[in-house]
């Protein structure tokens, strides 16, 4: 039986997420599965990624095939590393000291570039809100010296309208003397 490490589809229509499973390769992609290991969310940013890691480490120990997009979630989370690590340390190529600090090392790597995104993302939110506070109120400013501009012309024309009566009640009167 081929075993395969893979996605199964949940949620509605344009907003998916995904179980990770293990799963006899010739199960319907949503069907029937062995073990449940993790879930992945891409809606969100960075994509929300739990996993078991000795889980997915057993089967990949015990020969189960990832598809390619769970091949890069398990990379993603360091999986295949230390599965690599492993394979070096039964060869002897590696000592387990010498395993656990390359991963450490390469954990602390990726946390510090999630973290980076993260502040990334905050910052590039920040500027976004700066900017339309910005344009808002340039906006207002520009309202603001049309009303004024019409609230002028209609005092003057308001003025003329009334120099005008006035010019004519002068009229009428001296028409009337």
């Amino acid at each position: 039986m081929a075993v395969k490490i893979r996605l199964q589809r949940h949620g509605k229509k344009n907003f998916a997420f995904f179980h990770i499973v293990v799963a006899d390769s010739r199960a319907p992609r949503d069907g029937r599965f062995i073990e449940q290991l993790g879930s992945y969310n891409p809606n969100t940013n960075p994509a929300t990624i739990i996993l078991n890691d000795e889980r997915a480490l057993a089967w990949l120990k015990v020969g189960a095939q990832p598809t390619l997009t769970a091949r890069r979630i398990l990379s993603y989370e360091g999986i295949l590393l230390r599965n690599h690590l492993e394979a070096g340390i039964a060869k002897g190529a590696l000592t387990q000291e010498q395993a656990d600090r390359k991963f450490a090392d390469w954990k602390a790597q990726r946390d510090a570039k999630i973290e980076a995104k993260k502040a990334g993302l905050s910052k590039a939110a920040a500027e976004k809100a700066r900017a339309a506070k910005e344009a808002e109120v340039k906006v207002n400013t520009e309202r603001a010296e049309a009303l004024a501009k019409k609230r002028a012309e209609a005092e003057e024309a308001a003025r003329t309208a009334a120099a005008e009566a006035a010019e004519q009640v002068e009229n009428v009167e001296n028409t009337e003397a």
